[in-house]
């Protein structure tokens, strides 16, 4: 499946909710459904810098294709977080760095978060392209 595809899968599970309530437990469901990360990786070089809570993302290149992982210790952070590692999970880098994540704007994530969460949601992407550039120029090289 293309990142599009999972994108556009996404926007349709949200698409039958239009109680923000509603989306909101969707996103508390999702954060709950996801497998919690190790110990081990919930270290400072995971940490995601810019959010209020604490979110860790952890990136794994297998077969040129990059495997992401992630938690969050606020339960709407750790649905959001879901559904970018959904969305960027197991694609090249060179795929996760020319997709726009438009999921966000279509399911209205950018209108109803709160700046301290936009701002947290900004970075969590600015770190998945990050671990895209770098292991873009760690296979080329």
């Amino acid at each position: 499946m293309t990142i599009n595809e999972i994108q556009d899968e996404i926007i349709e599970d949200f698409s039958g909710l239009d109680d923000w309530m509603d989306r909101y437990q969707l996103l508390i469901d999702l954060g709950e459904e996801q497998e919690p990360l190790a110990e081990a990786d919930k270290v400072e070089q995971n940490l995601i810098d810019g959010c209020q809570s604490r979110v860790w993302i952890v990136c794994e290149e297998n077969g040129g294709l990059l495997d992401f992982r992630a938690e969050s210790d606020a339960l709407i952070v750790k649905g959001i977080v879901s559904l970018v590692v959904r969305a960027v999970t197991h694609h090249t880098p060179d795929e996760i760095l020319s997709s726009p994540l438009y999921f966000i704007e279509k399911i209205g994530l950018t209108e109803h978060l709160s700046p301290t969460r936009s701002n947290g949601l900004l970075a969590m992407i600015k770190q998945v392209r990050m671990y895209a550039l770098a292991y873009q120029t760690k296979l080329q090289g």
